[in-house]
């Protein structure tokens, strides 16, 4: 079976290791100057043996953050091969009520971890470079001066994980934040406690010093606590709710935060769409992680004309799936949203919904609600379960409104002729549009995440999110003696400045000469006055 085939929850495996065994060949094996010294948790790479540092990696950060921009992206990029070596126990600490099939989590989270992990070694650098900025592009009335802009750390980054992918996700901030150069604290969500030591493991087995990363408890209180004592970024994973509360206590010392958060992603059908594609992607979506996925499809705008067709292949895709446990958190959210729909006209496609059963039990079938209005509460609405509300468009426009009018506006997805579809991803508001296809495509190491609206701002992964782990730091340099700016003020100095304002900006050639003969002006009549002053 190949590889990116087994994103498919629908395909089984016969063993989890020839999943990892695939991985290790796909990764490549370790770099040959990083080695391991012992299996536990303080290790030693050869790049500081060599360069003479300091044994103690866990005594301080600023070995770390000296350590040269390329160097600490190869440390990073080296931790996939450790993954890899990890996979069997990493799929057993992922494994949950909502986590049942072993192949998920390796397509899931190992696999784009290690990819991002390979990226940041082998991009990382160029991403992360000085820019020089000479005298190419310099205005004339900073005739002298030089400058270098660098990334530089934050500081002290808090990486708060979460339960739905408790190795993907906050695997890939923390894997930027020490590539930035940051001393990273990890809190994980509750029940991945085993899953995030793994992964630190990983990275301190690459060679990454123990101080530099450190794992905290699972409670809200490690989270508070470590809050109080000093962060400079906060990285949150996470319902909007919860968004909220982190930056309430992140406003009070105006800490820099990154929220990615809730969704209610819409995926669009238009005319000339492939309806079994359509079905199969809406199909992986709901059943993906049981339907905990914050980019998983939760709304279905159809055009009338397709609408009976598209249900009943709906209908017969579903039919007879067996029932999902919604995380506790979600239960009765959920319950309460679609027993609302269902009581302001919406259908149960399928008659398989049961509120008291999900809120007591946590067993959920798919549930596909027709008829739904954009004034039903869960069309606008955060549901982290396989619940799909499908709604009547009667005009692209009008779905493109419903789109951008929703509060939550993480992704999208549109389904239809390729040149149609672009043009309707070109006028979302959203995050991420994902043409013919949903989720797997935002899972490519080179690409950020980030939402509009309350499903947060700021950036993960990629380019953008290894950048946002690092802050510029602007380092000019005057040469020469030319520095009008120091000179006592003259009364030619207002028909040479406005001179040279219509001699640089004027527009016309005419303009333009206008304004160099003022500047030509403005220099007599200042020689003439210093003539006369001596």
């Amino acid at each position: 079976m190949p590889i990116l085939q087994s994103l498919n929850p629908q395909h089984g495996l016969e063993s989890t290791n020839h999943l990892r065994v695939a991985a290790h060949l796909i990764i490549g094996p370790p770099a040959s100057n990083f080695r391991c010294e012992t299996p536990g948790r303080t290790v030693r790479s050869s790049w500081f043996a060599d360069q003479g540092a300091s044994a103690d990696l866990d005594s301080s950060t600023t070995n770390w953050q000296r350590l040269p921009t390329p160097q600490r992206c190869r440390l990073i990029g080296g931790a996939a091969t450790f993954v890899a070596r990890a996979a069997d126990e990493l799929v057993a600490a992922c494994q949950s009520d909502q986590r049942t099939d072993p192949a998920e989590t390796i397509a899931s989270e190992l696999l784009p971890l290690c990819s991002a992990l390979k990226f940041i070694q082998r991009r990382g650098r160029k991403v992360l470079a000085d820019r020089h900025c000479g005298w190419w592009g310099r205005p004339l009335w900073l005739w002298g001066a030089s400058a270098r802009v660098s990334r530089v750390p934050h500081g002290r980054v808090l990486v708060l994980g979460t339960w739905n992918y408790p190795v993907l996700l906050p695997g890939v901030q923390v894997a930027q934040a020490l590539a930035g150069g940051n001393q990273v604290f990890l809190k994980p969500a509750p029940g991945t406690e085993r899953a995030s030591e793994l992964l630190a493991k990983c990275f301190y087995d690459a060679g990454v010093p123990v101080h530099q990363l450190q794992v905290l408890d699972s409670t809200t209180e490690a989270a508070v606590a470590q809050m109080n004592s000093g962060v400079e970024l906060v990285v949150l994973t996470g319902a909007a709710d919860t968004g909220r509360k982190v930056l309430a206590a992140a406003a009070t010392s105006l800490t820099h935060s990154i929220m990615e958060l809730s969704g209610c992603d819409a995926a669009i059908v238009l005319p000339g769409a492939d309806l079994k594609r359509v079905v199969r992607a809406l199909a992986f979506g709901l059943r993906f992680n049981s339907g905990a996925t914050c980019i998983g499809p939760r709304r279905l705008m159809v055009p009338p004309e397709f609408m009976p067709a598209l249900m009943d292949a709906l209908k017969a895709e579903f039919a007879d799936d067996e029932s999902v446990v919604v995380h506790p958190a979600a239960r009765f959210g959920a319950a309460s949203l679609i027993q609302d729909a269902l009581d302001h006209g919406a259908s149960d496609l399928l008659g398989v919904f049961d509120r008291d059963r999900l809120i007591e039990t946590g067993q959920m079938q798919i549930v596909l609600l027709g008829d739904v209005q954009p004034d039903h509460d869960i069309a606008s609405a955060d549901v982290f379960a396989p619940v799909l509300s499908i709604m009547s468009v009667e005009s692209l426009q009008q779905a493109i409104q419903w789109v951008n009018q929703c509060p939550y506006r993480l992704a999208a997805s549109v389904f239809g002729p390729k040149s149609e579809a672009l043009k309707v991803a070109n006028q979302l508001s959203v995050g991420t549009v994902i043409v013919n296809d949903l989720i797997a495509p935002t899972a490519d190491p080179r690409l950020p995440l980030g939402g509009r609206g309350e499903s947060g701002f700021g950036v993960t992964r990629g380019a953008e999110g290894l950048l946002a782990m690092t802050v510029p730091r602007v380092v000019s340099v005057r040469k020469g003696n030319i520095a009008p700016h120091l000179e006592p003020r003259r009364a030619s100095d207002q028909q040479l400045l406005g001179g040279l304002l219509q001699f640089s900006h004027g527009g016309t050639l005419k303009c333009r000469i206008a304004g160099l003969r003022r500047m030509v002006k403005a220099g007599k009549n200042r020689d003439n006055r210093d003539g006369e002053a001596s």
